[in-house]
């Protein structure tokens, strides 16, 4: 079987993930494997991809190998599904599946992402492997990845795989009309005159729109119009990156990037230094896009800093964003992690002008009283691994160590010991059948009682 491994990593063959793929080229030598190393070359890719289209026709299975980058894949191989597409080849009826290595944050969205892609292609996909960076270096790590290659072997025999989306009929975008300084009633545009700062600060929206995304642009524009509040744009693509994130753990130590284009800077003092962030895309690939992917993993010294916390974020998306209930968790994520309150999601769906209206309204809300929800599962479930992580990882990520301890984020449960004994003796009363018998209802009044010191 001829195996085609898409090296997502900008690391090329020193990835982590790679290893696990050649520890089963080890343990399955009657396959050929050959790689190619799509996020370290993605820029000669993006020159010619006549090679990589021979690559990818020629395949049997196409093994997607990478590590999981804010939420998805790196944006090098974003880049890369971009390209495919593009390119027009056919992958219809191919097996693909993926290898990841994380710390388990957020790889459901990675993986996901990759399915959604291939699926769009006609590939038949099997459910891939999500494996912790030191999986491999373990006995059970490595029974796990052969029996994982043993499980892709089967759905190949037996030609079982993901079941492909029934196909939806597109939803119907409606045009956003944008209101005009005469207009009256509740389209009525802010003059530019009357609107305010919050605190010396400006409402920042970024993009990376396109000359060609009109639809986009209005709901800026409209956003803008009627929006209480100074705003400015902020167009990403039209920043120059010298490259994507090289997963090169610089800025762990000293919080900047090994790059020099300026970025840090221009991250903390053009957008972070806002008010409030408004993200304004057209859906690509299932996702925000490459280029703003890019600018996603350009701000990994600032993502486990969560170094806008309490600030509002807020989306004006453009595409059927009803039907992306991956990139749903994502933003929803991205929020609930960072401690920003979500202000809502402006779509072209259906009423785009209602929907933009009730974003600005919100938004305005939540910098007047600086409104903050407390953190769901998308939030204290990603907080905590990264806590865990930064807290083994302190020598080296010295710089989040610091802020995690400034911030109070290391709330380890073993801390509790007043609640730890509690539990305890609560445990042992509860383990004797007579004693149970006998408290009656005693148990849920004891819980109560706390609450109705409260109430009172």
């Amino acid at each position: 079987m001829n195996i085609l491994v898409i090296n997502g990593s900008p690391k090329g063959k020193y990835s982590i993930t790679l290893q696990t793929v050649l520890y089963l080229e080890k343990c399955f030598p009657e396959h050929k494997f050959q790689v190619l190393h799509a996020g370290q070359r993605i820029r000669v890719l993006q020159e010619d991809f006549s090679e990589a289209v021979k690559e990818l026709e020629a395949a049997d299975l196409i093994l997607f190998s990478y590590p999981v980058y804010t939420f998805i894949a790196p944006s090098q191989l974003h880049r890369f599904v971009e390209l495919v597409k593009a390119s027009g080849v056919d992958l219809a009826g191919k097996f693909a599946t993926q290898i990841t290595t994380s710390k388990h944050f957020y790889d459901v969205t990675a993986h996901r992402y990759i399915q959604d892609n291939c699926q769009d292609m006609g590939m038949k996909f099997i459910k891939g492997f999500s494996a912790d960076m030191d999986d491999l270096l373990t006995a059970r790590g490595q029974q796990e990845a052969k029996r994982f290659f043993r499980y892709v072997q089967w759905c190949m025999k037996k030609d079982s795989y993901e079941p492909l989306p029934k196909p939806s009929r597109p939803a119907a975008h409606v045009k956003v009309h944008v209101p005009k300084k005469a207009a009256a009633s509740s389209d009525r545009a802010i003059a530019d005159k009357e609107k305010k700062t919050v605190r010396g600060k400006q409402v920042v929206i970024v993009t990376d729109c396109r000359p060609q995304d009109a639809q986009l642009r209005k709901m800026i524009d409209r956003f803008q119009r009627v929006l209480p509040l100074q705003s400015r744009v902020v167009n990403i693509r039209e920043y120059p990156f010298s490259g994507g994130c090289l997963g090169c753990f610089n800025c762990a130590v000293s919080g900047k990037c090994i790059y020099k284009d300026g970025f840090d800077e221009f991250l903390r003092n053009d957008i972070q230094g806002g008010a409030a962030i408004i993200y304004a895309f057209t859906i690509q690939d299932h996702s925000m896009g490459a280029v703003f992917k890019q600018y996603d993993d350009r701000q990994f010294c600032n993502g486990h800093r969560t170094v806008t916390m309490g600030m509002p974020m807020g989306y004006l998306v453009s595409g059927d964003y009803s039907r992306e209930f991956n990139l749903q968790m994502i933003i929803e994520g991205r929020a609930e992690v960072g401690g920003n309150f979500l202000a809502g999601v402006a779509t072209d769906e259906t009423d785009p002008d209602a929907a933009i209206d009730r974003l600005a309204k919100t938004l305005v809300y939540a910098l007047r009283y600086r409104y903050v929800q407390p953190k769901n599962f998308y939030g204290v479930g990603g907080m905590k691994i990264f806590r865990d992580l930064i807290y083994l990882m302190q020598g080296m990520m010295k710089a989040d160590h610091k802020f995690y301890k400034q911030h109070g984020q290391y709330d380890f449960p073993q801390k509790k010991k007043g609640t730890l004994m509690k539990m305890y003796l609560v445990g042992a009363l509860l383990s004797s059948p007579k004693i149970k018998s006998k408290m009656g209802n005693k148990m849920n009044d004891g819980m109560l009682a706390p609450y109705k010191k409260v109430l009172k």
